[in-house]
């Protein structure tokens, strides 16, 4: 996605049809860092997402949690600029290869989502937090905001 496409609606959106949808009328997206491969975050966008992500080449979600259309960094900043968008083998799951404008991709202020790994070593399992917070979420969104997460994911 060099530039943002234009698609119409109607006939012109055959693309749209590959994506098979659940119940919910939901597709999982994993959003990947384009230039090191670091999968960042995990997100559900509904069939509008899509498409205004492919319009406007910034990542859209839509948010269970918030029942509405999430554009990732309304309220941090932290916005995905788009470049290219893949499909897997069974139509069910979207890879968005992307550049995290802020280095933030997580709402906890951290480089990506998947910061906790299962420590399997001695013991019982035990998840152990590996990436380090990068700014404060209090100073991203406001002391006041409880961070739920956005994407109800």
């Amino acid at each position: 996605m060099t530039a943002p496409a234009q698609p119409a609606s109607g006939a012109a959106e055959d693309w749209l049809a590959a994506l098979r949808f659940d119940d919910q009328g939901l597709i999982p997206a994993i959003a990947q860092d384009a230039k090191t491969g670091t999968v960042l975050m995990m997100a559900w966008m509904n069939a509008d997402a899509v498409r205004e992500t492919v319009r406007t080449g910034r990542a859209v979600y839509y948010s269970r949690s918030r029942a509405r259309l999430w554009r990732k960094g309304e309220e941090s900043g932290h916005v995905q600029q788009v470049h290219d968008i893949r499909l897997d083998c069974d139509g069910d799951v979207l890879l968005l290869k992307i550049t995290q404008i802020g280095g933030i991709a997580c709402h906890t202020g951290r480089e990506r989502c998947f910061y906790r790994s299962l420590d399997l070593d001695g013991g019982a399992p035990a998840w152990t937090v590996q990436d380090p917070v990068l700014k404060d979420p209090d100073t991203i969104y406001g002391h006041s905001h409880a961070h739920p997460h956005p994407g109800g994911h």
